[in-house]
């Protein structure tokens, strides 16, 4: 156990949108220490979105955000010599973590040729309901509905 609790870092706002959850997203997008270079590949992804669907790309960006952020997950419990897949709901910021993550994740694994066309892709079909980060937030539902039985083992 910790003695105390960790402190949490104060994230600074982005330059261009004024905003923290768009900074942590970067964070998340950059590779090696490059923060210049996420910076750019997350700006061109929402200029890519808006010129797509001719709609502001920044919420377009949050709608997807939302779209694949999780309620509920499993997590693995061992009872009695049996292990069980518990539902368990999720902090708001784990929860959010989780949606940026994934998100980014499934847009790396995308055919198109630069990042910001792969993210920009994995954007527009987050906030339609589709795509890959989508599906994935589906599962983990899904695999949470098959549990509930076992919702009584929560710690």
């Amino acid at each position: 156990m910790r003695r105390r609790k960790a402190k949490k870092i104060a994230v600074l706002p982005d330059p261009k949108f004024n905003d923290v959850v768009v900074t942590k997203f970067v964070n998340n997008l950059m590779l090696q220490g490059k923060k210049g270079v996420a910076f750019s590949i997350f700006y061109d992804a929402i200029e890519k979105v808006a010129s797509k669907t001719n709609e502001d790309g920044l919420e377009i960006w949050r709608k997807a955000l939302e779209n694949v952020t999780p309620a509920v997950e499993v997590r693995s419990r061992r009872v009695g010599g049996a292990t069980f897949q518990i539902p368990s709901p999720i902090r708001e910021e784990r929860r959010n973590s989780m949606a940026m993550k994934w998100l980014i994740g499934y847009a790396r694994g995308r055919n198109e040729k630069s990042m910001p066309e792969k993210l920009a892709g994995e954007i527009i079909a987050a906030s339609k309901g589709e795509g890959a980060a989508y599906k994935k937030k589906e599962d983990v539902h899904r695999m949470a509905e098959a549990n509930k039985a076992f919702s009584h083992f929560r710690f």
